[in-house]
């Protein structure tokens, strides 16, 4: 018996319940779901044929770290996984060296091959925190990219318009506020969509700031032959300025990477109504008994500091274990609450050179302890660092040779000794 997508036919009711129970399990926490008609049918022949769906989420290595705004996808995925299905995690090595433009409100800077190989090779361990990488695929566009001939890109690219293009919003607004729009932008998201063909995808997974291109992988999918896949778009984490998207680049991300306290710690900085929508997105329908207590914050009762506790011990728990959740909430209340230093604080030296005192900047700089001279200078002028208890506030403060405690914003300690 044959079942063609979104064909009505005799299927037996246990497989049609089946398929069914899974869609709803799979719509959970979804913004929207293209395709879902067309998905049940194609399920409800993969049941028949024991044969699981390949369901796709594809990420760009465009920085060395992964964070919690990827997992709300990732956790997706799993669920895929869950269900039998196979997931594939789609590293984007070549896209990367173009620079996705959704959302971007100017030209992204497109990455050298060295430095995409560099950021992709932790994505694998990071994902395997959430996904069983195991029983996954794991590929990299540039295997069918890198061989793509010219005339077959050309081919490509000749099913879609340029008006097509632009009608993307982050394209609509750059061309009509005059704001320079390079060709090779547009290439971005052919790419993307031909990663669908060449994976043979039935699902794809994906942040509500994809969605142009996932809904244009359907459309170059049917130009190639193919069923189209279903698109699953998914909320975007805000970051913890409460502003912006989570990123790296904008320096609002709790990375997967982050130590336990450092997590804990961002998890703690959110604002009550930030919190929420933490709880909501990174529970993924697991931690249900956390939901009176956040029902009760909504309605201005409750205790918003004791769930962002509970919040922050179960995220940092879901990456460290309860040991890593446990020391995270001692070094918080310690060090954030109580103000005083961590059990454990990491050691540096720093070589007078001649000099009689080293300038405050340059210890910091000199250390890494900050990412540059002007971050250190901006650190001490905002009064963002304490040396032995006492706020430095003049970035050229000098210090002669010795043990000293520093203390850089609300959590990081460092012992330095100055040597002559």
């Amino acid at each position: 018996m044959t079942v063609q997508d979104g064909a009505s036919s005799s299927v037996p009711d246990e497989v049609r319940s089946e398929a069914r129970r899974q869609i709803e399990v799979v719509r959970q926490g979804t913004v929207e779901f293209y395709g879902e008609e067309e998905l049940a049918a194609r399920l409800e022949q993969a049941l028949l044929e024991k044969r699981p769906l390949r369901v796709k989420l594809g990420m760009d290595p465009s920085s060395p770290d992964l964070h919690l705004g990827h997992t709300v996808v990732l956790e997706k995925l799993k669920r895929f996984q869950e269900l039998g299905h196979t997931p594939i995690f789609l590293i984007g090595d070549f896209t990367a060296r173009i620079g996705d433009p959704s959302g971007k409100s100017k030209t992204r800077p497109a990455l050298d091959e060295a430095a995409v190989r560099e950021n992709a090779a932790t994505y694998v361990e990071q994902v395997g925190q959430v996904l069983d990488v195991e029983s996954a695929e794991v590929r990299f566009n540039s295997e069918w990219m890198g061989n793509m001939s010219p005339g077959d890109f050309v081919r490509l690219c000749s099913h879609y318009t340029v008006a097509r293009l632009l009608e993307r919003d982050d394209f609509q607004k750059r061309f009509s506020g005059e704001t320079p729009i390079f060709v090779h932008e547009f290439l971005y998201p052919f790419v993307q969509a031909y990663d669908s063909v060449a994976l043979k995808a039935d699902v794809e997974l994906g942040g509500t700031d994809q969605t142009f291109n996932l809904l244009m992988a359907r459309e170059i999918q049917r130009s190639y032959g193919q069923s189209p896949q279903a698109v699953l778009t998914h909320p975007l984490l805000v970051g913890t300025d409460g502003t912006d998207k989570m990123s790296k680049s904008l320096g609002n991300c709790i990375g997967l990477t982050d130590a336990a306290e450092e997590m804990y710690g961002k998890l703690m900085s959110v604002s009550d109504t930030l919190m929420l929508q933490y709880l909501a997105l990174l529970s993924h329908g697991q931690w249900d008994d956390l939901e009176e207590a956040s029902e009760a914050v909504r309605g201005g009762a409750g205790d918003p500091l004791g769930l962002k506790h509970s919040l922050a011990g179960r995220v940092v728990g879901r990456f460290h274990g309860s040991e890593g959740a446990s020391r995270g909430e001692a070094h918080f209340r310690k060090v954030v609450q109580g103000g005083g230093p961590p059990d454990e604080i990491a050691e540096y030296v720093f070589e007078l050179a001649g000099a009689p005192e080293a300038v405050l900047i340059e210890i910091l700089a000199g250390l890494s302890l900050v990412k540059s001279r002007g971050e250190a200078r901006r650190l001490v002028s905002q009064g963002g660092v304490q040396v032995d208890g006492e706020t430095l506030s003049e970035p050229l403060s000098k210090l002669a040779a010795g043990r000293y405690l520093i203390r850089l914003g609300k959590r990081r300690y460092a012992r330095v000794e100055i040597r002559s």
